[in-house]
């Protein structure tokens, strides 16, 4: 049976490790984004207002989680968004999405922390045993 769609952090010395589990490879990136977007705040505070589309390739699906996560950020620092609901599509070296969220509000998102870029390291992105996809990556906000 396949994994349920989740997402996951881990310590990883200084950095801290996002993790996306999905039954689908774009439900895995999916959720990815959402533990990338927990790091700062709640997803699930955030209301889905606005719909900002996000595009990029990438050879590999390695380098395509990396291109996808860098995207999210471009949208959240030059947008002062904070977006928490993804809907992925991938096809071969292509993903196009849609993210929804709305304007950061510091009093009431409280973020952890203030995201201007990120060097994501240690990629995997593979299929699990038993079915379904991991999408992780390692962090330095």
């Amino acid at each position: 049976m396949a994994e349920a769609a989740r997402f996951e952090h881990f310590v990883h010395g200084a950095d801290i490790g996002v993790r996306g589990i999905g039954p689908t490879l774009a439900d895995a990136f999916a959720q990815a984004a959402r533990a990338l977007t927990a790091v700062m705040v709640d997803p699930d505070r955030i209301a889905p207002r606005e719909a900002v589309p996000i595009r990029c390739s990438a050879p590999d699906r390695e380098t395509l989680l990396v291109d996808w996560l860098n995207a999210l950020l471009f949208e959240t620092a030059t947008r002062h968004m904070l977006f928490g609901r993804f809907e992925v599509r991938l096809e071969g070296d292509r993903l196009e999405a849609t993210a929804w969220g709305e304007p950061i509000d510091p009093a009431r998102h409280e973020p952890a922390v203030e995201v201007k870029g990120a060097t994501m390291t240690e990629l995997s992105v593979r299929p699990l045993p038993g079915g379904g996809w991991l999408a992780q990556c390692v962090v330095d906000v």
